[in-house]
Formats: C-alpha cells, structure tokens, sequence
C-alpha cells in the first residue's frame, strides 16, 4: 500500500527478520533485529546515502521489539514507514492492545498539561492585569530586592558554616580507633 503527497512517501511493510536474528548471539538479538529493520527501510525507501540515522523508529515500534526482551524478539513486524524529504519515520501498522491504552493515557495526559499550562498563564496575566502599576518596579525598587536576596544568601552560608562548626566540635569528643604501631612493636618485642 503505498501513498503519495507531495514530497511525502507512505508505505506499508510486513517485514520479517527471523534469518537476519537467529545469525547473531542471543544476548546481541533484538538490536539486531532493530538495525535489520532500518537496513531494510534504508533499501526500499531508497534513501542515496544508506545512512541509517535518517531512519527514526517511533518509540512504540521499540517497545513492541523489546517487550519479550533481548533475547527473543518479535520476528514478523508490519510497519508503516513515511517519508519526508531524506527521513523516514516508521511506526506500527496494528498496534497491540497493551500498546494501544498506553498511547491513550499519554496523549489524554499530555493533552491535560497542556490544558493547564494554558489556565496557568491565563491565571498569570490577569494578576499582572490586576497589579498594574505594581509589575513595573523601579530601578531602585528591583535593586533593594537583589540586595535582599543578596543578604539572604549570605545567611544561609553562615549557617552552613556555623553547622559545619558544631559538627567538628561533636567529632572531637567521638571515640577515636587506636593505631596499629603499638601492636607491632608488642609482637616485634615477643620475637625477640
């Protein structure tokens, strides 16, 4: 099946990678189906360079490979590749019933923190609307607040320091572990 727009190639391929799998170890397998699939993309879509970087596999089409881990790959695959200029794209045809409610939930929750993203500058620019003349500080306003902030941090180091202080202080009284020097002149003394 194949579809054509301008500049944009869509096809659809059942590919199967058994023979080019079982060549390889089996800790070495679904990497190497992944690299046999853009090899076969890089042929059919005819990209001139056979680069493979210009295929990018759609995170689904990874997760369906690696689902039966590395050892043990899926070995029949179809796929719809797109084309667009020098990349090609490739994702499932058929995604799977699992697949399938996970795209859901990640695009329902993307889709909700772009919703709230938008409520939140809304929120953000009738405050500002409200404040008026309050959200154009002048110069010496904003510096007084850089000299806070100034002053705050510097609180904070002191504290750190004075902590560090009380803690050297708590170390001196711990117990200390003895050397092993007057151990070695003891049997140094026996063998004599």
């Amino acid at each position: 099946m194949e579809k054509q727009e301008s500049n944009k190639i869509e096809r659809e391929y059942i590919i199967n990678i058994r023979q080019q799998v079982n060549k390889v170890p089996y800790y070495r397998r679904t990497p190497k189906a992944i690299r046999t699939i853009k090899e076969f993309l890089v042929r059919h879509m005819k990209i001139r360079d056979r680069n493979l970087n210009n295929i990018k596999l759609d995170k689904y089409l990874n997760e369906f490979l690696w689902a039966r881990g590395i050892r043990n790959p899926q070995t029949r695959i179809k796929i719809k590749a797109i084309k667009e200029g020098d990349i090609v794209r490739a994702e499932l045809a058929e995604l799977p019933e699992k697949l399938k409610f996970k795209k859901a939930r990640e695009e329902k929750r993307d889709k909700e923190g772009a919703e709230a993203g938008k409520k939140k500058k809304k929120e953000k620019a009738t405050e500002e609307k409200e404040a008026g003349g309050e959200a154009e500080k002048t110069d010496e306003e904003k510096k007084e607040a850089r000299e806070e902030e100034r002053e705050k941090k510097a609180a904070t180091v002191e504290a750190g320091k004075e902590m560090e202080k009380s803690a050297k202080k708590m170390a001196k009284h711990e117990v200390k572990v003895k050397s092993k020097e007057p151990k070695r002149q003891f049997r140094q003394a026996l063998q004599k």
